[in-house]
């Protein structure tokens, strides 16, 4: 599924007309029809449509022809602003209604506008076709005062393409916008979605197609993704009826201090889950016999031994430094041996984020591929941005410092962002139920065992994240809240579930 912006919805619409030569007319008639099927005509059979004099607008006229055809009672307003302007496509629609005989009120001061409350809290669905994702720039005088009336007295809203008021890039509002209930957008998802504040304007989001071929997709699109099951199942391959340990790789974690030996221990046993061939647990002597106790299949080793740690880093097929290390010299010294010496790719993260945040040179001195998995409030530390302004403009934050230090970062939080600088991914999986300690320790240790398993470093935290957040998805729909080390016990059989009935 790709996300795209407000301007590349703009060159994909422009390359169609013009080299193509599909009119603007044919995607609009696809568009209407994509909403119409969303409408739940079996169900429902009042509406009010209410409508902008843009192509937004253009769309949302046909869908109510499509209604009043069917058979259902319609009624259409159209929001004329002081520019009184309209499109080439508007204009058509509009005359087609008025050719088959229906009413369109125009709202232009207060008396419609009472009407259209009378009209919203009779009707079963409103569809909101008012603005586009072209706006850009706040919503004020009637337009306004028209959104608010929507607000207050529908009882179902359908908004086509994006809410109205809602900035298609970013996600901000534009001073006001309409609150859906559910929203149908045409070829991709907008990038406005991925806002933390999104989805209270958004509701349930479906993305259509309208007959855009793929090249011309793919011409303007800047590859970002939301990341899906069928990504995954590229990705990670059916166990070989004869492989062996030999072939699943050696997976190094460095992790644990004392008083910390429970991120230690999860980070180990999720890659153990998640089927690294070797799986070896580097932590402080003071804590070592806790955790070979309770790792079974794991070994363990005290990473005061720098002759054998460095060792295990030349074996290693990946490496997973951070997790319960504590923010201190030692762990400076641990990353430090780390970056200096992998060949591997190395995933970074807690409290070895803490202390790259004041060593960023030391990305410039490793050879070896890097994964960061920071938090927002690590990533704030990692950039010197605030905690706010990373959630603002997560997506370009993300990209612009792997691109920067030419390593993959993997953005926690709702719809995670992964991204090299090139390629970006958003995770749809995953949800509050799973907001506690631990989590981001199980997920190291998965996408760790990925990279093991062959997996480039953009895949491995891409299918890491997924299978981290589908794993929850499932526990939470018998549990409250789902702790790490359900989800340690439940991996193996979400993988097979993902991989091996897909192939």
């Amino acid at each position: 599924m790709r996300i795209g912006t407000s301007k590349i919805t703009a060159d994909v619409d422009k390359a169609c007309v013009e080299s193509l030569g599909i009119p603007l007319m044919v995607l609009m008639e696809n568009a209407a029809l994509n909403v119409f099927k969303h409408l739940e005509t079996n169900k429902f059979s009042s509406y009010v449509v209410i409508c902008g004099t843009g192509n937004n607008g253009g769309d949302g006229l046909a869908v109510a022809r499509h209604l009043y055809v069917s058979g259902k009672k319609v009624e259409v307003f159209v929001v004329t602003g002081s520019s009184g302007r309209s499109s080439e496509c508007f204009k058509a629609n509009y005359n087609i209604l008025r050719n088959m005989g229906l009413a369109i009120i125009d709202i232009t001061d207060y008396t419609a506008l009472k009407k259209l409350k009378t009209s919203l809290s009779e009707a079963e669905v409103t569809v909101d076709a008012i603005f586009g994702t072209g706006l850009n720039k706040e919503v004020q005088g009637i337009y306004k005062e028209v959104i608010e009336v929507i607000n207050q007295y529908s009882n179902f809203t359908v908004s086509v393409d994006i809410p109205s008021g809602m900035n298609g890039d970013d996600g901000n509002i534009l001073g006001v916008a309409v609150m859906a209930d559910k929203t149908i957008c045409f070829e991709f998802y907008k990038r406005g979605f991925l806002n933390y504040g999104s989805k209270a304007f958004t509701g349930e989001i479906l993305v259509e197609s309208i007959g855009v071929p793929d090249n011309i997709l793919e011409q303007f699109h800047n590859d970002e993704f939301i990341f899906e099951k069928s990504d995954l199942v590229r990705s990670i391959k059916p166990r070989k009826k004869y492989g062996h340990k030999g072939n699943y790789g050696r997976t190094l974690i460095i992790a644990g201090s004392e008083g910390f030996s429970g991120a230690a221990y999860l980070a180990a046993q999720a890659a153990v889950k998640t089927g690294s061939g070797l799986v070896t647990l580097c932590c402080s002597s003071a804590i070592q016999h806790i955790l070979s106790s309770k790792l079974s299949e794991a070994m363990t080793s005290p990473y005061e031994d720098r002759t054998r740690l460095f060792e295990l880093v030349n074996i290693s097929n990946a490496v997973a430094i951070g997790p319960g290390l504590g923010n201190n010299e030692i762990t400076l010294e641990l990353l430090k041996l780390i970056l200096e010496n992998a060949k591997c790719t190395v995933i970074i993260d807690a409290d070895g984020l803490n202390i790259l945040s004041k060593n960023m040179r030391l990305l410039k001195v490793t050879k070896a591929p890097v994964i960061l998995t920071p938090h927002p409030g690590e990533m704030a530390r990692l950039t010197g941005l605030s905690v706010a302004e990373i959630n603002s403009h997560r997506s370009d934050i993300a990209k612009n410092f792997a691109l920067e230090h030419n390593i993959t970062v993997l953005l926690k939080g709702y719809q995670t962002i992964i991204t090299n600088g090139y390629k970006l991914y958003v995770n749809p999986t995953g949800n509050s139920a799973i907001a506690g300690g631990g989590m981001g320790d199980c997920l190291t240790g998965i996408i760790a065992s990925l990279v093991s398993q062959g997996l480039t470093p953009l895949e491995a935290a891409a299918c890491g994240a997924y299978i981290h957040g589908y794993t929850g998805d499932r526990l939470s729909n018998d549990m409250y809240s789902v702790n790490a080390s359900e989800v340690l016990t439940k991996i193996p059989y979400v993988m097979k579930e993902l991989i091996s009935n897909e192939n």
